[in-house]
Formats: structure tokens, C-alpha cells, sequence
């Protein structure tokens, strides 16, 4: 489908309903072209009379992005003090109170100025959306909640600004904004990039040929992911194969919950299933019975948990295996993650070697068990 075509689709899906449609176009590293896509899309709507305005746009001082500004209407930015230095953010309330048909939403993971009528750039987005009003908007697959920890292996770097994988749930349409490594490290060493001292330093890290292509493979599993999703909601009920669904365990005496918890969240959403993160309380963890520390920690993971978009199942019961097993069945869970199991000669001799048990009761069951090391 030709990109005129592709806008063409979106104008119609915009004229067809009164909620706000929402477009993302998702890149696997800065400088593949999100944000002069979006720009070109945005001239192709004005032609077709559709009142297609700037909300925020970060062109990061590349020349050929700047061009594209210019002739495209813009919600102009609203001032801040933040700190004694004045500061420009998305201006929420003037878009809601102009209420164009389109609003061009660049950098979807930003973190707003505090003060902002939110936190998060990509809450404001949901509030445009919610009030009518259609947005394009563009990210990198590294800022994903799920891939997080995927890229840090990747590249070694920590990304702190997020956003949640449910984001993606509001999408009309998701387009992967493609380019091959070699064109790419290119298009960086002739300044179209970064200028200066940032492109050596972007060359001996993030811009490597290898790096760059797994991250390619995340972006295009991701744009994958959310095709399967339209398929599996345009197809009737009696069509659709079976669902996978994914239950998490975690516990206040285990350090991976976190792990477990991401990779349960990947996993829904390659299936694009339901999951559940299901904590057991036992009389040995009482609140009066666990140090502080630790029931911080794991509300901190439940309340993530359901930010990304899980089911958050408590259960009060002595046998551990029993409850996980049970809540297994009342929820059709066809996958139960759990974090790597302890084999001591202690907990053979007390009967408490919970995995052993675990085993045996869904042996004749068609459950799955998946191990996070």
C-alpha cells in the first residue's frame, strides 16, 4: 500500500467515527524518519481539507524535519518556569479547546514539566483521544515498558523514559518506520543525525550494526504483534483459535518479580491474551509477619503490574502449589510463570518444595509452566 494510499485510510477512519482514531508510528532507533513521516503525512491531510494541526513536534535540529514544519497550522507551545529557566510544553487545554480533526503528538515516552495536567506526555494523548480529537504520534520501540529490559541487554543502557504497553491498545493503526543499519549509520555520520561530538559517540554505542539490528527485530515483532490483534478482533468468535492466557506468581521472598512479571507481559502481548499476576499470602506473610521493605516492594510490583495492563489476583492460603493451581483453573490460565524454583535437601525433608508439588497437580492438565531464570 502506497503512503498516500496509507493516509487516504486514515482520513477515512477519522470521518467514520466520532472518537478520536489514533496512529503511531513506531521506529527502532532515533533518526529512521518517524517525525518526518508524520510531517509528510500531515501536508497529504491538508490537500484532502482535513484541519490537521501541530500539537508538538521534535525535530532535534534536523534540517530536513524543520522544512517540513513550515506550512503545517501549530497549537503554539505554553510557557514554564520550571527551576528559573523558562521551559515550552504541548499545550493540552489549547488543542482541547481548538479541537482540530488531527493533532500531531511527536515523542509519545516524553515526561512532562511538572505541574502538567500530567506526568506523562502519552496520558496527555489519551485525553485528546478520549475527548474526540484524532492524533498521530511516534515513538521508539526501546521506550516500551516490556522491552525495557531486552534493550538494556542490547545496548547497556538503562531507558528510564517509558510508557506502558496498554498504550498500543488504542491504536487504529501502528506503522513501522523501516530502515536497513548500513542507511542508517549513514545517514548518522553525514550530520543528519546528530551534529558534532554525538555522532562519534553514537557510533561507539547505540549506532552499531548489530545493535541496530535486533532492535529492528523488536520494532518489527511489535508492528507484527498489533497486526495479529486486528486480525483476531475482525475475525468472529467461532473463527479464532484457542487463547493463550498467562498467569504470573510472585512473592514478597523472591527477587526476580519484576522479571517475572515483564516477561509475562511480552508474552500476553505476543499472544495478545489476557494475564494475571497472582500473589499468595500465606500465614508466614502476614503483614504483621514481613518486614517493611518487603510489602513496599511487592505492592510497588502489583500496582505496575496492573499499569501494564494484568489482572491482579491475591490469594490467602498455607498450600502455595494448591491456590496457584486452583486460580489457574477458575481464571483458564493456559501458561503459569513462576521465577526459578530452589531444590535443597531441606525443603524435600519439610514438604516444601512447592515446584515439585506444583508439578504433580498439573500434570494431567493441558497448563504450561514457564520458568524465569
Amino acid at each position: 500500500m502506497t503512503q498516500e494510499k496509507h493516509t487516504d485510510h486514515f482520513v477515512n477512519l477519522i470521518r467514520q467515527s466520532r472518537r478520536g482514531r489514533f496512529k503511531v508510528y513506531i521506529g527502532m532507533i532515533a533518526g529512521v524518519g518517524k517525525t518526518y513521516r508524520m510531517l509528510q503525512e500531515a501536508h497529504e491531510m491538508l490537500k484532502a481539507g482535513v484541519d490537521v494541526r501541530i500539537g508538538v513536534i521534535e525535530a532535534h535540529g534536523r534540517e530536513e524535519t524543520i522544512a517540513l514544519v513550515h506550512g503545517i497550522p501549530v497549537v503554539p507551545a505554553r510557557k514554564v518556569f520550571y527551576k528559573g529557566h523558562e521551559l515550552e510544553e504541548m499545550d493540552l487545554e489549547a488543542i482541547l479547546d481548538i479541537r482540530p480533526e488531527v493533532v500531531l503528538v511527536d515523542e509519545l515516552a516524553h515526561t512532562n514539566i511538572p505541574g502538567s495536567n500530567h506526568e506523562k506526555r502519552w496520558q496527555d494523548v489519551v485525553a485528546i483521544l478520549q475527548s474526540g480529537i484524532s492524533v498521530i504520534s511516534a515513538f521508539n520501540v526501546q521506550h516500551l515498558e516490556s522491552m525495557v529490559d531486552r534493550v538494556e541487554k542490547i545496548a547497556g543502557i538503562e531507558v528510564k523514559e517509558r510508557i506502558p504497553d496498554k498504550v498500543l491498545e488504542y491504536a487504529d493503526e501502528v506503522v513501522n518506520i523501516d530502515l536497513p543499519a548500513e542507511d542508517l549509520i549513514k545517514r548518522l555520520r553525514s550530520g543528519k543525525i546528530y551534529k558534532g561530538e554525538r555522532i562519534q559517540s553514537a557510533l561507539d554505542h547505540f549506532f552499531q550494526p548489530e545493535k541496530i539490528l535486533q532492535l529492528r527485530d523488536l520494532a518489527l515483532r511489535q508492528v507484527a504483534s498489533q497486526v495479529e490483534r486486528k486480525i483476531e478482533k475482525q475475525l468472529p468468535s467461532a473463527a479464532r483459535m484457542p487463547i493463550e492466557k498467562f498467569m504470573a506468581c510472585i512473592s514478597t521472598n523472591y527477587e526476580g518479580g519484576k522479571e517475572i512479571i515483564r516477561k509475562t507481559a511480552r508474552l500476553a502481548d505476543h499472544y495478545q491474551s489476557e494475564w494475571y499476576v497472582l500473589y499468595v499470602q500465606t500465614r508466614r506473610e502476614s503483614a504483621d509477619k514481613i518486614n517493611l521493605a518487603a510489602q513496599r516492594k511487592l505492592l510497588a510490583n502489583l500496582k505496575w503490574a496492573a499499569e501494564l495492563g494484568a489482572k491482579v489476583l491475591r490469594k490467602q492460603m498455607d498450600d502455595v502449589p494448591e491456590a496457584i493451581f486452583q486460580t489457574a483453573l477458575e481464571n483458564k490460565a493456559t501458561n503459569i510463570v513462576i521465577g526459578r524454583p530452589t531444590f535443597s535437601l531441606y525443603r524435600q525433608l519439610t514438604g516444601r518444595n512447592y515446584f515439585d508439588k506444583l508439578l504433580k497437580k498439573i500434570a494431567e492438565t493441558e497448563i504450561d509452566v514457564i520458568i524465569v531464570f
